[in-house]
Order: structure tokens, then C-alpha cells, then sequence
């Protein structure tokens, strides 16, 4: 019998819906709070480095010299408002990304029928529901009809159908998934139907609530870098600490000097020591990373994820919408022994098809919401639209929906013009196989016949429906040419024709199998994690080349095996289904466990645990939910499993290029270490001071981020295996390296400061000679740093930037005066200029020996 229209209910009262509000708390998942402008500020003025600055600051101010302390003072608050205004756009980003599930609902007040906010439902209103609708939270149906689309907690991409249940049954909310409960769960979407549901539970108490809150449990791990950049930072500003408190103490009571003069040179060697650069390192190649990813529709929510991109081992993908396009289509049809398959796309469909297809459309509303039935209209525009096959739009007289004792519906039209006395109906049946087949009576034979049809379709991936036809007369007796028939109570009522079958599948995207194939051959394994069904998933691998294996793990198996079972399991499946959220966490902690480095790509709430426990949690921007993206690392905004690699090969460039910058900081650091610190113990005027060194970081802090991030990939990033999970830019082999080149430019330096004074040239000179040496050298550096085999400096537009950027540095300082003199450099004599060009060409060649030994 045609559904019977929603009752009317009264609803909630506006005034306890507000005092449910106001004691309940909104209908809203909880998000991060943004950072304050006071908490960042905090952040960055406590930073060592910014206190020396401010330290030694205040000591030029003591001693009276104000341009000094202006400099570096002024210094300290370019640096505070380029780091809040980075910060500030970064969190305006993440916040445009946050939006609600479901922004609005259709609840009952008053009797009446309101459009609220969905974060103002509350637990006991009634819930209007429409084809359509995203579920504004947790309820149980208690009159209409629907199918659900329940993918977003369960991974399966074929929507559900919900029963009505007059009365609040006496257990609890049941788990999502499956056909033939009143249970709706919020941020699931109506496919068909309407309805009316009361709320049960809002916010934290829904199933998305549940999961969302169960992620302040899942720690997020470090990444491997900031670990170790860590260490290191905290290693060598210990010996910074301790060096220059020792270098206070020898000048004070040792050479006499005044307390603040060596103030000045105790924090000059400190900052020469600490590696201040290493923060800004990591803050602009994983920012600027963020930015090129973001180019490519990746957004990345924690920056600190871009450099575990180039350590991945086992990348865990979803099947539903990463792997295919979550976008039904007919991909097969078979009636008794004709069959036709879309391969390849677009064959010409037989003629004895058409019926099949022509009564699946009739059975189908011709605009409907559910992804099947929008697949089969489409199929049959397409295919029959030059024939008689396509009928006009237009309302059925009658409709049967699916129940849970059957799970078919059937759509009657009336034939026009009826015949005198009589009227002839038209029936056009759809749903499941055995179903169908049960209305039209068929034979055992028969029906054994169309099983063994459906579970082969099952096989290749297959969401099988059959399709009827079916004639009715209604009696003169009953109804007159122009009076309504009254139409029989069941299906069962009606006599059917088998037509055949129809074959939905969801596709996988064009581009998967080129991405996959690019994963393998950079060493990167691949796992299917769905909560589908075992077949859709097996045919899935073997469409998009992800495995051939035949053995599919499902969650119940999973579940009975311990850990070291289920870790040899592992090592011969690449298929796991049919998973619950507590598997997929299972799973990715036990890889991790095993020493990989695991991502994961998913866009469901059930996917939302993994997805913050992995190294690299990759959501889907386009269908994923608030949950899920807010858990993960990175966001796809299109949802192409393409962009996963193109962030694979980015991940592994950054990497590559944080190796040569932390290279050339170690490099760099140990001639400016050496000439804060040799003079002093030697009794040799001083030749570095703060302001030199912060003249310095002006060069630095760009070679060392910005040029060093612009560095083109190497030729082989994607060819080569994943880097071992202990290796690190901040290794002691590669600060070594580093360290060899710098100690050769600080001995260049050092021996023509001895040349120099051998001279008895005046201290100005001196120091104008080392120090301008010493700016070259840091340019110096940098070309020695790049990759071992980059030739070409066209490649990288930043390098001819910074070169010219030394040139204009050095110009002014001898060409300005005032500059010159809050420098305490002097015009240079022809000797001493020519002992400056003899030191920048010496070190040029070592370095250039060194860079050649270790290309070799």
C-alpha cells in the first residue's frame, strides 16, 4: 500500500527547547580554540634567541649606545610581526575550512514546522526529514520511510533503509549500518523518502560526537623531526650557555675587561653557538611546503606532517571515494543469457536489454536523490533516449515502498487513454534479486539460476538489483474508466515477469592506477582499509592494480587474532574489510609498531581515530566530515588519490633540502664561533659583536629557509626507497659535513686576521676585512650545500637573489657612513682589500674540493 503522509505533532515548546539549550549545551562538535595575539607574541619573545637580543639590547642601551640597541630592539619586532601575521593567515585558513554537518535541520516547536540552526537541536525534537537532509543528530524514526547513506560511519557505499518503529524501543541506539532499524545518526544524508524522528542524542552523545571525543585520547605523535631538532637545539645551547658563561668569566676576571663589555662578548658567542636558525628551518620549509601542497589542493592542517610525506612506508587508503569516485554507475546488465558489461566505455547496449532498462527507469523516480537510482536514470537517457523505450515524467498512481519483508518497491502507472469500463495498470518493480524473484514466482531452477548470476556480479564488485514487469487490470466492477482503483494491499497481490538483472558498481577514478603504480615504484606499500564488503573490494584492487592477492582480511578475523598473528597476517595481505573504527586504529598502531611509517586516507567519522593515530592522516575536503578532517594531517580539497603522490614527492624534496639547509647552519656557525671566540683567547681585539651577527642573520635566515626550500627535487625522489626511519637532516654524519666546510672557511678567516695583524693594520681594518670575507663566505656556503649534483643556478631564481643581495650588503656597508660606523668598520686600504679577496677565493676552492669529495 502507498505510504500514508507524516503525522502531525506538536513538538518540543520553544521555551523548554531553550532551556534544554541552554542546560544541554549547542548541537556542536568541539574544535581547537585559536590562538590568542598574546599567546603567540608569548611564544615567540621567549625563544632564546630573542632574549639574547633583547639582553644584549638592553646592555648597548647601559652602555650608551642607543643606534646599537635601536638596531637590534627594532630587529626583534621585525621578526614578532612577520611571525604573527604568518601565524594569523594560517589560522584564518584552518578556520574557513571548519564548517558544521549539517547547517541547518527541520524540526517540529509549537506544532509548527521550523528551519533552525542545527547547532540549536536539542535532544527531543522532532526531526522533518526530507530526500536530501544531512541528519542534524542521533534519533529513531518513528513514521515514514528512508534509505540513509550511512557511508560516513561505515565506509559502505550503498545507502541503508530505514523501518519505522511507532513506539522508543527499549534498547539503546544501535550500531550504524544495516537495512531494516529506525536508527538515524547524525551527519548521515537522506537518499530517499521523508519522515519524522524524534532526537535521542545531540552533540558529544551522537555516534560522530563519540568518535570526535574519543580522539583526545589518541595521542598525535611528534614527527621525527622535531625530535631531533629538538635534541640538537637543546644540545648545543647548553654548550652555548656554558661556553659563554665561561668566556664572561675570562674576561672579567681574567683580562680585566669591564662586567659589560663582556657581557657583550659572552652573549655574542652564545648567539654565534645556537642554532636559532633550525626553528626557522622548520618553520619555513614546512610553511612553505604547506603553501605548495595548498597549489596542489592539499591543504595541510598540522605543517609539522609535510616532512613525514617523504618517509612513508605504507600508505592505508579508504576504498569509497579515494580509490573510486563514490559516484554510482551501471556497469552491467544481464537478462537470462544476453549480458552486457561497459567495457569498453560506452558499447552499444543489445535490444534485448531494453525492457530491462526501461522498467528500471519506470520503477525510478525520474529526478531521485539516491545514487543508485540517479545511475539508472542516467543509463537510460543515455542509452535509450532515440527510442520508445523512454517515457514521459510523470507521477505514479500508486507506489509500493521497500519494507522490511520485502525489499523490492513498485511503481504503478495507469495506461492512458484506460479503456471503456476498465483500467489497465502498468507495474515496474525493482530491488533486491531474491526479492524480485520471489514476486514473480519463479521456479527453484530459476531462481538458483539468477543467484548464481548475482554472486558472480557480487564477485566483480557488484551492487545487484533485479528488475520486473507486471500487468494489471482493474475490474469493471471495481473501477469505471474514469474512478480511482482500489489498489491491492501487498506486491504479492500482482503477477510479474522477470526482466533481468542490473549491476551498479562504483568506479575507481581514472588516475588511480598511474598514482599507484608511481607508489610502488618509490617503495611505498599500499593497504586497502574499507568497511565494504570483501567482493566490492577485492574487484576494486584488481581494477586499480593495487593487489592481486585473493585473500581479503575481514574484521571479525581481525578481531579473533592477537598481535603477532595479525602482524604475520599483514606481511601477506594487502585487503582488509568489512572494519569497524577500532579496527582501522588497530591496524595502523600495530604498522607503526612494526617500524613503518604509515598514512591514511579517509573522509568518514569512522575513519577519524586512524586517522589522527597515523603519522600522515589524509582527509577528504570535498565528502569528508568536520570529524575526520579534523583529526587528520592533510586535506585532499578534491578528493584525487593523484595528489596523495604529488604530496609524497613534495614531502620528499622538503626533506632533502632541510638536510642541505641544516648542512650549511652547522657550516656557517663555526666560523662565526671561531671568530667570536679565538680573539678573546688569544687577547686579540674583538672582531665579532652582537650587531654583527644580527647583521649576519639577515643573510642567514634567508640562505638557510627560503633559498635552500626553492631547491628544485632531485632527479631520482621518486624512484628511490623510502628514506630509514632513523635517518635525519640533523644526523651527527651530516652536521659533520657541515662542520668540515665551516671549519676550513673559520681557518681561512682566522689566519688572514693573523696575516693582518702581522701588519699591525689598524683593528677597523681588520675586522672590515674579516667580516666582508666573512659575508661572501656565507653566499660562499650556500652553492657549496646544494645537492652534491645541482649545476645550474637558473633552477633556483633565489640564489642570484641572494647573490645580489651580499653584493648590496656589502656596498653599503662601506658606501654609508653612519652604517660603517655603528659597524665599527672602516674604508678598507688596497692591502687589506686584497687580503679579503685572497681569503674569499682560498675558501671558495675548499669548499669546492669538499663538494666534490662528497658528490663522489
Amino acid at each position: 500500500m502507498p505510504q500514508q503522509a507524516t503525522s502531525a505533532r506538536q513538538g518540543l515548546a520553544g521555551e523548554e527547547a531553550r532551556r534544554r539549550l541552554a542546560a544541554e549545551g549547542p548541537n556542536e562538535l568541539p574544535g581547537a580554540r585559536p590562538k590568542s595575539t598574546a599567546a603567540l607574541v608569548r611564544e615567540v619573545v621567549t625563544e632564546p634567541m630573542f632574549l639574547m637580543l633583547l639582553g644584549a639590547g638592553g646592555l648597548y642601551l647601559a652602555l650608551g649606545d642607543r643606534a646599537e640597541a635601536l638596531f637590534l630592539l627594532g630587529f626583534v619586532g621585525v621578526v614578532i610581526g612577520i611571525t604573527l601575521a604568518q601565524a594569523r593567515r594560517t589560522q584564518r585558513a584552518l578556520e574557513a575550512l571548519r564548517d558544521l554537518s549539517a547547517p541547518r535541520a527541520r524540526v517540529v516547536r509549537d506544532g509548527q514546522t521550523q528551519r533552525i540552526a542545527s547547532r540549536e537541536v536539542v535532544r527531543g525534537d522532532l526531526l522533518v526529514l526530507h530526500e536530501g537532509d544531512r541528519i542534524a543528530a542521533d534519533a529513531w524514526l518513528f513514521e515514514g520511510q528512508l534509505s540513509v547513506d550511512e557511508s560516513l560511519l561505515t565506509g559502505e557505499a550503498v545507502p541503508v533503509d530505514k523501518t519505522p518503529a511507532p513506539a522508543w524501543p527499549a534498547t539503546e541506539l544501535g550500531a550504524p549500518g544495516g537495512d531494516g532499524t529506525p536508527f538515524l545518526f547524525a551527519s548521515t544524508v537522506i537518499t530517499r523518502g521523508t519522515g519524522l524522528a524524534e532526537v535521542r542524542a545531540t552533540a558529544g552523545g551522537t555516534a560522530v560526537g563519540r568518535i570526535g571525543l574519543a580522539l583526545d585520547t589518541t595521542p598525535e605523535p611528534p614527527s621525527a623531526l622535531q625530535t631531533d631538532s629538538r635534541r640538537l637545539v637543546r644540545q648545543l645551547g647548553l654548550a652555548a650557555a656554558v661556553l659563554a658563561s665561561a668566556l664572561v668569566l675570562l674576561g672579567w676576571l681574567w683580562d680585566g675587561h669591564a662586567l659589560l663589555d663582556s657581557l657583550l662578548s659572552g652573549i655574542a658567542l652564545a648567539m654565534a653557538i645556537l642554532p636559532e636558525e633550525i626553528p626557522v628551518i622548520l618553520t619555513v620549509f614546512l610553511a612553505l611546503g604547506a603553501w605548495r601542497l595548498s597549489g596542489q589542493r592539499v591543504l595541510a592542517r598540522r605543517v609539522s606532517a609535510v616532512e613525514a610525506l617523504g618517509a612513508i612506508t605504507v600508505l592505508a587508503v579508504d576504498k569509497t571515494g579515494t580509490l573510486t569516485r563514490n559516484q554510482m554507475e551501471v556497469a552491467e546488465l544481464q537478462c537470462g543469457e544476453t549480458v552486457w558489461c561497459d567495457t569498453p566505455p560506452g558499447s552499444e547496449l543489445p535490444e534485448a536489454l531494453h525492457p530491462l532498462v526501461e522498467f528500471a527507469m519506470l520503477a525510478t523516480p525520474p529526478d531521485p536523490f539516491d545514487p543508485m537510482e540517479q545511475a539508472i536514470q542516467a543509463f537510460g537517457r543515455r542509452h535509450l533516449s532515440a527510442t520508445e523505450h523512454v517515457h514521459a515524467a510523470h507521477p505514479p498512481d500508486a507506489e509500493y515502498p521497500l519494507s522490511p519483508d520485502l525489499l523490492a518497491m513498485t511503481r504503478v502507472y495507469t495506461v492512458r487513454p484506460p479503456a471503456p469500463g476498465l483500467r489497465p495498470c502498468l507495474l515496474a518493480t525493482k530491488g533486491a534479486s531474491e526479492a524480485v524473484a520471489d514476486l514473480c514466482h519463479l521456479a527453484p531452477a530459476a531462481r538458483a539460476r539468477i543467484q548464481h548470476q548475482v554472486e558472480a556480479m557480487a564477485a566483480r564488485g557488484r551492487r545487484v538489483l533485479g528488475v520486473a514487469e507486471g500487468r494489471w487490470m482493474a475490474p469493471a466492477a471495481v473501477a469505471g474508466a474514469t474512478a480511482a482503483p482500489v489498489w491491492p494491499v501487498h506486491q504479492h497481490d500482482f503477477e510479474f515477469t522477470f526482466l533481468g538483472l542490473i549491476g551498479l558498481a562504483d568506479p575507481p577514478r581514472a588516475e588511480v592506477p598511474d598514482a599507484i603504480a608511481q607508489c610502488r615504484q618509490a617503495g611505498v606499500r599500499l593497504l586497502m582499509m574499507t568497511g565494504d564488503h570483501p567482493a566490492t573490494a577485492s574487484a576494486i584492487a584488481r581494477q586499480v592494480g593495487l593487489s592481486d592477492r585473493p585473500e581479503v582480511l575481514n574484521g571479525a578475523a581481525l578481531a579473533a587474532l592477537d598481535d603477532t598473528a595479525l602482524r604475520e597476517r599483514l606481511r601477506h595481505v594487502d585487503l582488509c574489510a568489512r572494519l569497524q573504527p577500532v579496527h582501522k586504529l588497530r591496524l595502523v598502531q600495530l604498522l607503526q609498531a612494526s617500524g613503518e611509517v604509515v598514512a591514511m586516507t579517509g573522509d568518514g567519522v569512522n575513519d577519524a581515530p586512524a586517522l589522527k593515530a597515523a603519522d600522515v592522516g589524509i582527509a577528504m575536503g570535498e565528502r569528508g566530515t568536520d570529524v575526520a578532517r579534523e583529526a587528520a594531517a592533510l586535506v585532499l580539497l578534491d578528493d584525487r588519490f593523484t595528489s596523495i603522490v604529488a604530496a609524497i614527492r613534495q614531502g620528499r624534496r622538503i626533506y632533502d633540502n632541510i638536510g642541505h639547509a641544516a648542512r650549511f647552519t652547522f657550516a656557517v656557525h663555526v666560523p662565526i664561533i671561531a671568530l667570536a671566540l679565538v680573539p678573546a683567547l688569544v687577547h686579540a681585539p674583538v672582531l665579532l659583536l652582537p650587531v654583527h651577527i644580527v647583521l649576519l642573520e639577515l643573510l642567514i635566515d634567508p640562505a638557510c629557509s627560503v633559498v635552500f626550500e626553492a631547491e628544485p627535487e632531485a632527479a631520482d625522489v621518486m624512484t628511490r626507497p623510502p628514506r630509514a626511519a632513523e635517518h635525519s637532516p640533523f644526523s651527527w654524519r651530516n652536521l659533520v659535513d657541515g662542520g668540515l666546510q665551516g671549519t676550513w672557511l673559520a681557518a681561512v678567516l682566522l689566519a688572514g686576521d693573523a696575516w693582518l695583524g702581522q701588519w699591525q693594520t689598524d683593528a677597523a681594518q681588520t675586522r672590515t676585512a674579516v667580516f666582508t670575507a666573512l659575508v661572501a663566505g656565507v653566499y660562499l656556503l650556500t652553492l657549496a650545500n646544494r645537492s652534491p649534483r645541482a649545476t645550474s643556478m637558473a633552477r633556483n631564481p633565489w640564489l642570484i637573489r641572494m647573490g645580489a643581495a651580499v653584493l648590496v650588503l656589502l656596498l653599503a656597508l662601506m658606501g654609508v657612513p653612519w652604517l660603517r660606523q655603528l659597524m665599527g668598520l672602516a674604508w678598507p686600504t688596497p692591502a687589506c682589500a686584497l687580503v679579503g679577496v685572497a681569503m674569499v677565493a682560498t675558501g671558495a676552492g675548499g669548499l669546492a674540493v669538499l663538494r666534490a669529495l662528497r658528490r663522489r
